[in-house]
């Protein structure tokens, strides 16, 4: 006879695996790209969040203003601010994202977000989800995409991140057997996971990358990252004019500090908990994860942030208005390049290499006597004003 703990736990497994394959056939039959030249107007939704998240997000909406200023004032791009999604309005709700302001968001095909605040133990917040997982869910936003370059050691690297499997997809749904047992899940599907391998290799094959990496830990997770890594070289075997290798997720934190081998990888895939990790590692050799930006893409949204947190220290020390704009600034420029404006995106990259790498006139500190936001807006823009941009980029990634 089975004990009181076993059989509500054998219930709450039985619910998940319903949830799950129930999510598989989804995903056999979810609709295909949307097309950005079809809608009129392309709104783009700005979400404050919490913490600094208001104050980078108004200079990344700045600087796409003033990039887009003939877009919008033709009608083509209208921006539409999307307040609400702060901690005191979802801990009210009790929702990672109120049903008011997600019917908002889904008004919106892309999406200009700043940083929200995922409570955790001890946090004066209930323990709801986090925005950013709720959103990538409710949305698809299967993919996290998020580059690395820095200009001078050659380092030029683009992390496709899987965003609705692995280990976060059940994050809240983990329990307790009994009092000494707990329990959480990791979820790896075929066609989750071959979705986002083939936007990897079709991102290689646009770019005319000679390489994609699979980071996994399947020596040892053998189920769900082996079947992400057989996928791996099923979809592999469809672009053979692209090497495909496999690293483990250990090993690779490591080469990714190896002068002599981390200027060879190009183009990484990996499950969720691998990809937050190892992105977050590489963010730090361009100078610290204020300065990475990311997309979260789906085949009918699109969602651009930053990828660090709200920092709500530097509200509360009154530093907020010392934030380092560069992560969102660096998201806003992906953004551009989705929507179909990759020269404009090309020129606000050079600018962030040249203002935050390469010339750096003014430092950020995050504190009273480094560069405000404004200060690095202002920089930005005249940066990206000097019709002599693109040689000085030239000049100093020589030198």
């Amino acid at each position: 006879m089975k004990s009181e703990p076993m059989t509500g736990a054998t219930e709450k497994f039985r619910r998940i695996l319903e949830g799950q394959l129930d999510r598989v056939e989804k995903l056999r039959s979810a609709p295909g790209w949307i097309d950005y030249r079809e809608l009129k107007p392309l709104r783009i939704g700005v979400i404050g969040g919490d913490g600094i998240g208001p104050i980078i997000g108004r200079a990344a909406r700045r600087v796409l203003e003033e990039v887009l200023a003939g877009e919008v004032n033709s009608g083509r791009i209208e921006f539409r601010d999307i307040e609400g999604l702060t901690i005191e309005n979802r801990a009210a709700a009790g929702k990672a994202i109120p049903e008011d302001i997600l019917e908002e968001i889904r008004q919106c095909p892309v999406i200009l977000k700043g940083p929200t605040t995922t409570p955790r133990k001890g946090d004066p917040w209930p323990n709801i989800e986090s925005a950013n997982v709720a959103m990538r869910k409710a949305l698809d936003l299967f993919a996290n995409v998020r580059p690395v370059r820095v200009p001078g050691p050659g380092i030029d690297w683009t992390f496709f991140r899987e965003n609705t499997e692995g280990a976060y997809v059940l994050g809240s749904d983990g329990f307790m057997v009994g009092k000494d047992l707990a329990i959480d899940f990791k979820v790896i599907t075929r066609p989750g996971a071959e979705r986002i391998i083939r936007l990897a290799f079709e991102f290689a094959r646009k770019n005319k990358i000679g390489r994609v990496t699979a980071v996994t830990k399947a020596n040892v997770i053998k189920t769900t990252d082996g079947l992400f890594l057989d996928t791996f070289a099923a979809v592999a075997g469809e672009y053979p004019e692209i090497e495909a290798d496999d690293w483990y997720i250990d090993i690779m934190t490591a080469k990714l500090l190896d002068p002599a081998r981390r200027t060879q990888f190009k183009v990484f895939v990996l499950p969720n908990l691998y990809g937050d990790i190892l992105t977050d590692e590489a963010a730090q050799l361009q100078g610290g994860v204020g300065t990475a930006g990311s997309a979260n893409i789906g085949r009918r949204y699109a969602m651009f942030e930053a990828i660090h947190g709200s920092a709500p220290r530097m509200i509360a020390e009154g530093r907020g208005e010392f934030a380092d704009p560069f992560s969102m600034i660096r998201a806003a420029a992906m953004l551009l390049a989705h929507i179909g404006f990759p020269e404009k995106a090309k020129k606000l990259e050079r600018a962030l290499d040249i203002c935050g790498n390469l010339e750096k006139k003014l430092a950020v500190t995050g504190r009273p006597g480094g560069a405000t936001t404004a200060e690095i807006s202002d920089y930005l823009l005249e940066t990206m004003a000097d019709p002599g941009l693109d040689a000085k980029w030239e000049r100093l990634t020589r030198g």
